[in-house]
């Protein structure tokens, strides 16, 4: 490609001399002072573009500046030396609009003649952008060049340094990935995504196939894809670790699923220095540019260090602060944030015998405690079968009737969690302030698991809450278990729907038998049950009885609409950085081999909904029937 070269007027010397004289010099530096851009052009939807600048000699690139989000006539002032060791290449500048997708859009190029650069004197510079084949005018750049010659010594000097400096980086890339996999973590964040609403549409028939990457300094996920879709439903957990040296910003990219390349559909930010520890949040984040929001509950637990509010080495009871839970959650309080039925206070002291996962022997154990959607960690105890977390935990009660998940984990640094065991207590059978020993079990909770573990709970709340809460529907986990397609259950479902299926006969041929008199007693029977209906059925009866139910079922939805509002946290948003390009013919290839095995998965969820159909019939049926 041809770029527009740069001519500086010469006025004392002729080219011949010029190249003479560049020619008794093997080594330059060329200082370049990057001032600013001017009309650049525009790339983005909401008419402006975010402009960067890359400088390159041949294919290697010695410069990129920084971006300047949503700006027409950036301004970067930015100085910076390119070592030239053939002068008579020139420099190529090009202009690029930052997009948050899988490639960025550019703005144009241009060239830079070293030879016709005046030795040892600035220079100034202006850069008008071109595309090949395109006359259209797309702006300029502006900036200031001084070509230094230097000696062989110099030189010399330069590249030993260079190499020097190769070598450390290199030399510190390696410890820091070595400190990443041995350093231990300063905190977990924990994330439900839950959904997506009014999602950007970016196939053809109007519809996505949205999926989801998040990005903690290294720590990364992807979440599975949902087809055609606007508003996605995934119900995906994991965790992210965090690291002191490490970004705390939390990236979320949305992307559509394609069988080539993947389209950008969104981006946000969540700066997670601003968000409370040990406490489960349900935030709603828009992404940028309206293209739709994504629902979230996220927690940062699982903090070290004796300065944690957590820590119950410096936890002491505040009496105060008893007597105002206490006066909140009173009588006289009843009818105040129905939702709020009471405080639970947890303290996870320690756990002992508990079952060896690794290979020497030990375990890396860590607790989870679960409370419907909340969820909370302690730290990882390394090496050892008798952990010691001493954390305190408390939790916002909804419902008095939730179950509390004590679950101790195994931490796998490069796998999944291990599961070591498991124990469920229910809120209304606690021991306030009794600190007892807990037989830990399988994850079913039918059978017994190795060791057991100590905790002292804490629980109080509001009767007249907690009974108005009774009469509602459950809070909805949003976690649950994967239904999974099983030839027994759907043999199982097939009997249910057949038993239903005969009873409908049966009442058919009960129906026939009363009309052809097969039974005296039976036909005179219903015969008379038929006289009184019509004896004393008013028309004004149907409609009073469709009111009542009219009635019931608003007085249901309105009391579901009042307990399923959810407090939304606005959370600030940060600078974005730049991901980096995914491989095109790399990701194809990746695509093509996951093709047989989404195929199975797309049959496999139409059998379960077959499924899953089948006992929605035979409940119904069933419900008749009784």
């Amino acid at each position: 490609m041809v770029f527009p070269k740069t001519f500086i007027r010469v006025p004392d010397t002729s080219i011949r001399q010029r190249r003479h004289e560049l020619m008794q010099h093997s080594f330059f530096h060329l200082d370049v002072w990057l001032k600013e851009g001017k009309d650049l052009v525009v790339r983005d939807s909401s008419g402006t573009s975010d402009p960067y600048v890359k400088f390159k000699i041949g294919n290697k690139q010695y410069y990129k500046s920084r971006t300047v989000y949503k700006n027409l006539n950036p301004k970067w002032d930015e100085k910076f030396t390119i070592p030239i060791e053939d002068v008579f290449k020139p420099v190529s500048v090009k202009c690029y609009d930052y997009d948050r997708g899988v490639s960025d859009d550019r703005m144009g190029a241009a060239e830079i003649d070293l030879s016709m650069l005046n030795l040892n004197s600035p220079t100034e510079l202006k850069l008008e952008l071109k595309e090949k084949k395109d006359d259209e005018y797309m702006g300029y750049i502006l900036l200031q060049c001084t070509l230094v010659p230097k000696s062989g010594e110099e030189k010399e000097q330069f590249q030993q340094s260079r190499t020097t400096t190769i070598r450390k980086s290199a030399g510190s890339l390696e410890s820091q990935a070595r400190k990443l996999k041995m350093q231990i973590w300063s905190g977990i964040v924990n994330i439900v995504l839950v959904e997506g609403q009014n999602l950007m549409a970016m196939d053809d028939n109007g519809l996505s196939d949205p999926y989801v990457k998040f990005r903690l300094g290294q720590e990364k996920y992807k979440s599975k894809h949902k087809y055609k879709t606007l508003n996605p439903r995934w119900l995906e957990q994991f965790s992210l670790r965090i690291f002191d040296d490490q970004s705390q910003t939390l990236e979320i990219s949305v992307y559509d699923h394609d069988l080539r390349s993947d389209d950008f559909m969104g981006r946000a930010t969540i700066d997670l220095s601003e968000i409370e520890k040990e406490r489960t949040h349900t935030i709603v984040k828009d992404l940028e540019d309206g293209a739709g929001t994504i629902k979230l509950l996220l927690t940062i637990s699982g903090t070290q260090g004796a300065e944690t509010i957590t820590d119950l080495v410096n936890y002491t009871t505040n009496t105060k602060e008893r007597d105002d839970l206490y006066r909140s959650y009173g009588i006289i309080n009843s009818f105040k944030n129905l939702k709020d039925i009471g405080w639970l206070q947890v303290k996870v002291i320690r756990a002992q015998g508990l079952l060896a996962a690794d290979i020497g022997g030990k375990s890396d154990p860590f607790c989870v405690l679960e409370l419907v959607n909340a969820r909370l960690q302690t730290q990882t105890e390394y090496k050892t079968l008798n952990p010691e977390w001493n954390k305190v935990f408390t939790f916002n009660v909804k419902d008095i009737h939730s179950v509390l998940e004590v679950t101790v984990f195994d931490e796998d640094r490069d796998k999944k969690a291990e599961f070591l065991g498991k124990v469920a207590i229910p809120i209304l059978l606690m021991k306030r302030g009794l600190r007892r020993w807990y037989a830990l079990k399988d994850k079913k909770l039918l059978g017994r698991s190795k060791g057991a573990i100590l905790v002292e709970m804490d629980f109080i709340y509001n009767p007249v809450k907690a009974a108005i809460r009774t009469v509602n529907p459950r809070e909805e986990k949003y976690m649950q278990p994967d239904p999974k397609f099983k030839i027994s259950l759907m043999k199982r479902n097939i009997n249910r729907v057949t038993q239903i299926i005969s009873s409908i006969m049966e009442v058919g041929k009960f129906l026939q038998s009363c009309f052809e008199w097969e039974s005296k007693a039976r036909s005179i029977t219903a015969f008379t049950v038929f006289l009184i209906i019509t004896w004393f059925f008013e028309p004004y009866m149907l409609p009073v009885t469709l009111l009542l139910l009219f009635l019931k079922n608003y007085l249901i939805k309105s009391a579901k609409e009042a307990f399923s509002v959810e407090s939304k946290e606005e959370v600030v948003s940060v600078d974005e950085e730049e991901d980096d390009e995914d491989d095109d013919a790399a990701k194809q290839k990746k695509d093509e081999k996951k093709s047989v095995r989404e195929k199975f998965q797309a049959a496999q969820e139409v059998c379960l909904q077959v499924q899953q159909g089948m006992d929605m019939v035979a409940s119904l049926g069933e419900r008749i029937k009784k």
